[in-house]
């Protein structure tokens, strides 16, 4: 069994994310729906709307894809589980100022600047679980843009 070139994983990887966060490429998404093209469309009134009866805001949403991110970073390289509060933001963010919604797009920006960054210097990843960890961000942010995406259906009539 040969083992996968970290250089040709990394760029594929990156390739994939940077379709996810900011540049269609049209591996799985439509020209212009990406995640910052699409944040780029709503107003923090929008971010401020539950989705559903007891769903979360648009802005929670967004702030719980730079969480996750963060989380994955700090995992990549360690074996060590670190116990986090996953349902904090769901419970604590809710309606926004223009300026708190400028703020958590800001935080998603910086915590996929560091993610894209760790993974371009990642010359070896330790195991399958690092490996699964990483490929997880891209399902985990297109499972969120989609309900983004989808939760503008219902508030743009």
């Amino acid at each position: 069994m040969s083992a996968i070139n970290p250089e040709h994983f990394n760029k594929a990887l990156l390739t994939l994310l940077d379709e996810t966060f900011d540049n269609v490429q049209g591996f799985f998404l439509d020209g212009g729906t990406s995640l910052f093209e699409t944040l780029a469309t709503i107003t923090a009134a929008e971010a401020s709307i539950p989705v559903g009866g007891k769903c979360a805001t648009l802005a929670a949403q967004v702030k719980h894809v730079a969480f996750y991110l963060d989380v994955t970073a700090k995992s990549i390289h360690s074996a060590d589980y670190v116990k986090v509060d996953w349902g904090e933001i769901w419970r604590t963010v809710r309606g926004v100022t223009a300026d708190e919604w400028k703020a958590i797009q800001a935080e998603l920006r910086a915590s996929y600047q560091r993610l894209a960054s760790l993974i371009e210097e990642t010359t070896v990843w330790p195991s399958d679980a690092e490996i699964s960890g990483a490929l997880a961000v891209i399902a985990h942010t297109a499972y969120h843009l989609g309900e983004i995406r989808q939760a503008l259906c219902t508030i743009r009539p």
